[in-house]
């Protein structure tokens, strides 16, 4: 199978199969996070104990890559330490932007690697980066419910 084939199987599962899109009880950092120039509107739930992402969640509405992107994002972050999802936003945002291109750390983003080629297409850049800047914001700034 063609990489690019698989990259799109991959998105496509996880928009139409998403497995974070779902209400988080009792959050402790609640952030939305809008693209109002396609219409990508996103609500991002995350449970901490102390430090480290325990759960979280997303509800909303968007285009496939916004929607594929925040469900990976979520699965990258959780049982991480707050630091380490900031530093994996960063090199998220830095691969979409054509800024961060060497293989080891692309790797770090596992699935999410897939929306390399977002980079190409400038009108979903927005899109891609959508909850990894909301996740951002809210773990920067203490986002609450």
């Amino acid at each position: 199978m063609e990489l690019k084939q698989l990259y799109r199987e991959i998105v496509n599962e996880h928009n139409l199969h998403p497995v974070h899109k779902k209400t988080i009880e009792n959050p402790d950092l609640v952030l939305r996070g809008v693209n109002p120039s396609c219409g990508d509107d996103i609500t991002l739930s995350l449970k901490l104990d102390g430090d480290i992402i325990v759960d979280g969640g997303y509800e909303g509405s968007g285009c496939a890559i916004s929607q594929a992107s925040v469900d990976m994002m979520v699965d990258q972050i959780v049982g991480k330490k707050k630091d380490e999802a900031i530093k994996l936003a960063g090199t998220f945002m830095g691969m979409i932007k054509g800024e961060i291109t060497d293989e080891e750390s692309i790797e770090a983003l596992d699935e999410a690697a897939a929306l390399q080629d977002v980079a190409h297409m400038p009108a979903r850049v927005k899109c891609a980066v959508l909850g990894w800047k909301t996740m951002q914001q809210m773990l920067e700034g203490g986002a609450e419910e």
